[in-house]
């Protein structure tokens, strides 16, 4: 069985974006694409919301990413991606299958009939449902050493807790 694990940075105020969106403060070198092609490496299926699809797909098919980042690239196109969205009418990158709805049972059938992890990419607003849903395994979380005060916070409020278990970390 495979588990759904939600990935995503966040600054040290528990933002994953800036007010207008911003995401330049994202730490990317070459030890963290090594961590990234390890951890596509075990993906079966990506998972993604309407923005951040719509960022993804802008980006990984295109010859810049091609040339640039060759072996993440690769994986990014290559794997089976959904895409969650009430609005797009269709989700052209390659191997991607359009969901209009969040439907907890199917996630759960997903997860029982593959032994490849499933991954939730960014997609802060999906990843609320989901966490409401109780559908998410694993939470990797990577922290930049960045404050910026102001922004769009990773999770979104709730009427629940969540305890969790500190697995393992990771220093890059």
């Amino acid at each position: 069985m495979s588990k759904l694990i939600l990935f995503n940075m966040m600054t040290v105020d528990g933002l994953f974006e800036g007010p207008n969106k911003e995401i330049d403060w994202h730490s990317v070198d070459h030890e963290f694409n090594e961590f990234a092609i390890e951890q596509l490496d075990s993906a079966g299926t990506l998972i993604f919301g309407r923005k951040t699809y719509e960022i993804m797909a802008g980006y990984w098919p295109t010859p810049d990413s091609i040339k640039d980042d060759p072996e993440v690239a690769n994986r990014m196109n290559s794997i089976p991606k959904i895409v969650f969205s009430r609005t797009l009418e269709n989700a052209p990158w390659n191997n991607t299958r359009l969901v209009k709805s969040v439907i907890k049972e199917q996630i759960e059938t997903m997860k029982q009939q593959s032994d490849e992890d499933i991954f939730i990419l960014g997609s802060a607003n999906l990843a609320s449902k989901f966490r409401e849903l109780g559908l998410i395994d694993e939470y990797r979380i990577m922290v930049n050493p960045v404050i910026l005060g102001k922004g769009n916070p990773l999770f979104l409020e709730s009427e629940s807790r969540e305890n969790l278990k500190l697995f393992k970390s990771k220093t890059f």
